[in-house]
């Protein structure tokens, strides 16, 4: 049984940063109440961490709304439905969504946030709730707009937390379908079974792209720096990948290993590895999709000369994709349902322990593993996750 919500007359505790003051702490807010048609009262359930959050805990970038000095963070959220407007047709207290990131900016002149594709903002003035200009869900309770929330069945409840994460994948898989109608033999319509799929890195997003990358019927590698006996290396030949360990195989002989890639999803940030797999590994006709931001990593020895020639001679296109539409989200909760049914039991590896919010702290220092801790803001304790044989313990990048 999930813990009780606070008081709707008493302030709700949030986990927030001041930018300004490079501050971090468990405040108290004002208890938010349903006031508009369109409101829903929402009691975010679990909030999963990942390289975003920790780079605002660092103050690296983030901003709070313009009449706040703080941001409360948490992005990747599970909530329960408390209350509704009497707009809302599709939500009743009891419910579970998964809130959408990114609001669109509100210039009437940006065609995609005015055709509910804020992902595609031409402006840069959209928001993201708990990453820049919009509070996040490490709260006890908190408002939304029905039109940014996603049902999520019951069903999924254990695992519904993956559905952002999933999003990436998602979207990166909708525009390499985009792209490859460009051929007269599209591997993603015509030919799925014999189209090789690269993922570069074993973290969470990584992982969570060769689940979908598998679903579709890629042959998939995941490829990063990890032993091959180590447990998500282990993850991923069980759900049907390939592992290959970037230090045995360096990428000028990956493709002499595995053949050349159809299509790379790249989710490490790490920017000289990525470069290296695109100049040797990426096949005629391939699709790199960047999904990483990257942090203090070099470019490394970029051979500017051969990857140009390649990305003209050979047809190739390399994309950067980030965040995700209404139907990538939809898309998600769809495929968590069907990864369930056929692989039962290895999203929730992809898990580990679960923290209230005092022990925030704990909770960061889990979230540098490859598999994605989590917070419960409503929680009064920390309660482990972890199963035997679930992908874990801290991973160097690529």
């Amino acid at each position: 049984m999930s813990a009780p919500a606070p008081r709707a007359d008493g302030p709700v505790r949030a986990l927030a940063v001041e930018p300004r003051a490079q501050r971090v702490e468990v405040v108290s807010r004002p208890a938010p109440r349903v006031r508009a048609g369109h409101d829903v009262l929402l009691r975010p359930l679990e909030v999963g961490l990942c390289g975003t959050d920790r780079q605002l805990l660092s103050f690296e970038h983030g901003a709070p709304p313009p009449d706040d000095d703080w941001l409360v963070l948490g992005h990747e959220a599970l909530c329960e439905v408390v209350d509704a407007g009497d707009a809302v047709e599709a939500f009743a207290p009891g419910d579970l969504v998964v809130p959408l990131v990114r609001r669109p900016c509100d210039d009437p002149a940006c065609t995609p946030c005015r055709e509910g594709r804020q992902d595609f903002c031409r402006t840069g003035g959209y928001r993201e709730r708990g990453i820049d200009g919009a509070q996040g869900f490490l709260i006890e309770r908190t408002l939304d707009d029905d039109r940014y929330l996603v049902p999520l069945p019951e069903a999924l409840r254990p695992v519904g937390v993956l559905t952002e994460p999933l999003t990436i994948a998602e979207k990166a898989l909708d525009q390499i379908d985009a792209v490859q109608r460009r051929l007269p033999d599209s591997c993603l319509r015509d030919a799925r079974g014999t189209c090789l799929a690269l993922v570069l890195g074993a973290g969470p997003v990584a992982l969570l792209g060769a689940l979908a990358l598998r679903h579709r019927g890629f042959e998939t590698v995941v490829y990063s720096r990890g032993d091959a006996d180590r447990p998500e290396s282990r993850w991923a030949v069980e759900v049907g990948a390939r592992y290959v360990c970037s230090r045995e195989t360096p990428p000028e002989r990956l493709a002499e290993a595995v053949g050349e890639a159809h299509v790379v999803y790249e989710a490490t940030g790490a920017a000289g590895f990525a470069f290296d797999v695109l100049t040797h590994a990426l096949g005629a006709n391939g699709v790199f999709v960047f999904t990483g931001i990257p942090g203090g990593d070099a470019a490394g020895d970029l051979e500017e000369g051969p990857l140009m020639s390649d990305l003209v001679l050979r047809n190739q296109i390399a994309l950067g994709t980030v965040n995700a539409s209404r139907a990538d989200y939809e898309r998600a909760v769809a495929d968590l349902g069907a990864f369930e049914t056929r692989w039962p039991g290895k999203l929730a590896q992809l898990l580990s322990t679960r923290h209230p919010l005092d022990d925030w702290k704990a909770a960061f220092e889990g979230a540098a593993d490859p598999v994605k801790s989590v917070i419960a803001p409503g929680a009064g304790r920390s309660r482990s996750r972890r199963s035997a044989g679930r992908p874990g313990g801290a991973q160097p990048p690529p």
